[in-house]
């Protein structure tokens, strides 16, 4: 049996209720193989049954009261998956749906995002299954420093670096680090995604959204396309999808769909991004919610049938696995020719399978995605130096490292044997630089 085949049975024995991170180890591992065949030390050395097991992982409670006194207990996660190249960093997640086995397959896909970077960062996530979603800012401040009471134990800015995710914002952020310099009686870089006036920095909240399109025009570029004058879909309609559609519109192309958890909006004129940033954003409304009738715009009950829609690009930016096979062949039949993920393996491997067979280009979210992780390492460089770049700055120096991504992940896939295919690419040149760090450090 194959090294990266007996490595994964001997995940799955360990790890049978565990459906996404299983998904995710298995993903890298097949993709790995052209490398592992040139490099027999690595079974020797036990790199791949390191690679895959976290060096830690953190489960707690966290009591907290609502308005009415009532007590509630949530559980908290924090899994530091692997330091080789630095400190853990990777954001926190509070939502419903949040397990350990989720935890697990977003920190591991963060050891390979972060490498990719170029950044000194290793690869961590946490969170919560509290959900923030109508409860009053007393209520999220109150969960919050509970969470942080027992988290500020396990991080720290030369040991763990949290950011925010899916349920974490601006609010939330604020929250856990105001706590967190409550009890540790310092001010430092523990968390990223902090507000511009205590150590946050110009385009991380765009971050994500920005670095996605970045990425996508550095492959575009690659077959000689613009994104001037694309019509393109975007699921989701948090920061990733807002701000992934506003750079979009900056480059001359026409967002045409976007969505939430209850419906679609499709306007064939193109969608107007002011009513959706207001509304969701100052109002947390839904997104039916942030349209004018009448204005040739429809909202569809139902999220999955947005990938109907015709479409040259598609950004999948809500959830993991938002984007199956009969949803790939109907942008396929439509004729969209490019797709980047902008949340964390938004497509399953079947319609991942369908995208390369049909020469789709595609970006995978540990490489078009990174640049939420990416603003985060040039926060925490500023907060180090205790200096403040502009948000041009700031903005040029993200734009330059997904063009570096891209350029790493294409020039891996090239070396072994597979041109074109940045899933490959992507997984090797992320998992090279870690694996040499490993075997640098010994059995650790």
């Amino acid at each position: 049996m194959s090294y990266y085949l007996k490595v994964y049975n001997q995940v799955k024995q360990r790890n049978p209720s565990e459906p996404e991170f299983l998904q995710a180890i298995h993903e890298v591992l097949i993709s790995l193989k052209p490398y592992l065949d040139e490099h027999p030390e690595c079974e020797k050395l036990g790199v791949l049954e390191r690679f895959v097991e976290p060096e830690r992982q953190i489960i707690f409670r966290v009591p907290w009261t609502d308005d009415n006194g009532n007590v509630f207990v949530n559980r908290g996660f924090r899994v530091q998956f692997n330091s080789a190249i630095g400190p853990y960093k990777g954001g926190l997640r509070f939502h419903p749906s949040v397990n350990i086995g989720i935890m697990k397959f977003l920190a591991f896909e963060q050891v390979l995002k972060n490498s990719l970077t170029g950044q000194p960062m290793g690869g961590g996530k946490g969170g919560s299954d509290f959900d923030p979603k109508g409860r009053s800012d007393a209520e999220v401040m109150r969960f919050c420093q509970s969470y942080m009471t027992e988290l500020c134990r396990h991080v720290g800015e030369d040991l763990d670096v949290p950011a925010g995710d899916i349920g974490v914002g601006s609010r939330e952020i604020g929250y856990l680090y105001g706590q967190y310099k409550r009890i540790k009686n310092i001010h430092d870089t523990v968390l990223t995604g902090k507000g511009l006036t205590y150590g946050g920095s110009f385009v991380r909240k765009e971050a994500t959204g920005y670095g996605l399109v970045y990425f996508m025009e550095e492959m575009l570029a690659s077959k000689n396309i613009e994104v001037k004058g694309k019509r393109v879909i975007i699921s989701g309609s948090g920061n990733v999808a807002i701000y992934a559609a506003e750079k979009v519109l900056q480059l001359g192309g026409k967002v045409v769909a976007m969505s939430d958890s209850d419906g679609y909006i499709f306007a064939p004129d193109g969608i107007d991004l002011e009513t959706i940033k207001s509304g969701k954003e100052l109002n947390r409304k839904r997104i039916r919610e942030c349209f004018l009738p009448g204005t040739g715009t429809e909202y569809t009950e139902g999220c999955s049938d947005i990938w109907s829609v015709k479409c040259d690009i598609a950004f999948p930016c809500a959830t993991e696995n938002e984007l199956d096979a009969e949803a790939a062949e109907k942008l396929v039949e439509n004729g969209c020719f490019a797709v980047g993920e902008g949340a964390n393996m938004p497509c399953t491997p079947q319609a991942i399978d369908i995208f390369l067979k049909n020469n789709v280009l595609y970006g995978p979210g540990k490489a078009a995605n990174a640049g939420g992780v990416a603003a985060s390492a040039l926060e925490m460089q500023q907060n180090a130096m205790r200096i403040f770049w502009t948000f041009e700055e700031v903005d040029a120096k993200l734009r330059d490292i997904m063009k570096i991504i891209y350029r790493r992940a294409s020039e891996a896939a090239v070396r072994y044997g597979y041109e074109g295919n940045i899933v490959l690419g992507s997984n090797i040149a992320g998992f090279v630089k870690v694996a040499d760090a490993m075997i640098a450090q010994g059995v650790v």
